[in-house]
């Protein structure tokens, strides 16, 4: 695969900041920054991903893989009928993802709308699970920047440590790089504290190329993490994708010396998975992103698959989904 970031050069002692502000300093040299990224290759891409999927890993190793895939879970619920109950038996679920064995480690965090924020909040004190939350209009981005900005202050003022924002795809496809950049940057503006994941929405950007600009434009503007989807658009989450997005990290860093987490979210079902998504990430990124600090599933239907593998190398034996609580 070609290495976006051998097109360009920073000048001595410069760093992610310095170099954001050449490269955006105006529309146009935004606009010739992001098209003069290395083309990606499609059939590569496709090809690497595939051979990577085909690792295994030793069974002495597969505890390990398992339990860190754990760690990497942001469970979710983001429907109409969310309520209190609900969003508490979530944080319970993260926090003590099987109550029956207390070696069992906890998952990365809980992702709810910015209203059910004080009840996660509330439930999930004392632990190390974060809480997460939508905003910016998810999953469309298609409001005026003003009320993006409030539903993100909102969320944050409720306690949310890390805010998922959608990106303005329509601005992205039209070729408005410079809107939403400056998009991205009151959004993060406006978190303070909190992290921000920027949601690529990879379903609808069209081709691989536009992954990796997309992905560049969130680490330019300074997202924190670089997510695929919001879950409500097929295809979600792939290994091709989330490869392209996990050169563009490993390049950014590699340039700038600032580290971006990556989030595939949607699709992502069993742990067998989960660790070809650990393969990649090790051998494309590198194992400083194997760390929920630097790389999370968006798959809450995950949990109970890899909670099942576990159990079964502890035991010999499959417990079954019953034996596990639903999410």
């Amino acid at each position: 695969m070609t290495s976006s970031a051998s097109m360009t050069t920073l000048p001595a002692g410069a760093g992610a900041a310095e170099f954001a502000a050449e490269v955006t300093a105006t529309a146009a040299s935004l606009r010739t920054f992001l098209h003069g990224l290395p083309g990606v290759d499609k059939v590569g891409a496709d090809q690497r991903a595939a051979t990577l999927a085909t690792r295994s890993i030793k069974t002495t190793a597969k505890q390990w893989a398992l339990d860190l895939a754990i760690r990497m879970v942001d469970l979710t619920t983001l429907e109409g009928a969310d309520t209190p109950g609900k969003v508490r038996a979530l944080c319970a679920k993260a926090m003590r993802p099987d109550p029956a064995d207390r070696s069992c480690p906890p998952a990365a965090a809980v992702c709810v709308y910015p209203a059910l924020v004080p009840t996660a909040v509330e439930t999930v004190r004392g632990s190390s699970v974060r809480v997460a939350s939508v905003a910016t209009a998810f999953p469309s981005g298609q409001v005026p920047l003003p009320v993006k900005l409030e539903d993100v202050r909102a969320a944050v003022a409720a306690g949310a440590d890390e805010v998922d924002m959608v990106i303005d795809r329509g601005a992205f496809l039209s070729g408005r790089y410079d809107e939403v950049f400056r998009q991205i940057v009151a959004v993060k503006e406006a978190c303070g504290a909190a992290h921000l994941k920027v949601i690529l929405e990879t379903g609808e950007l069209g081709s691989y190329d536009n992954v990796r600009r997309a992905s560049w434009l969130a680490m330019l503007a300074g997202g924190d993490f670089i997510k695929t989807s919001t879950g409500k658009v097929s295809p979600a989450a792939t290994l091709p994708v989330t490869l392209i997005m996990l050169e563009a990290v490993r390049d950014f860093r590699e340039l700038t010396g600032r580290q971006i987490g990556v989030k595939p979210a949607g699709g992502i079902r069993s742990a067998k998975d989960a660790i070809r998504y650990l393969v990649l990430v090790n051998e494309t990124a590198g194992d400083d992103w194997l760390d929920p600090a630097w790389f999370r599933f968006g798959a809450s239907s995950l949990l109970n698959d890899l909670l099942m593998q576990r159990s079964k190398l502890a035991t010999g034996r499959y417990a079954g989904p019953d034996y596990f609580t639903l999410d």
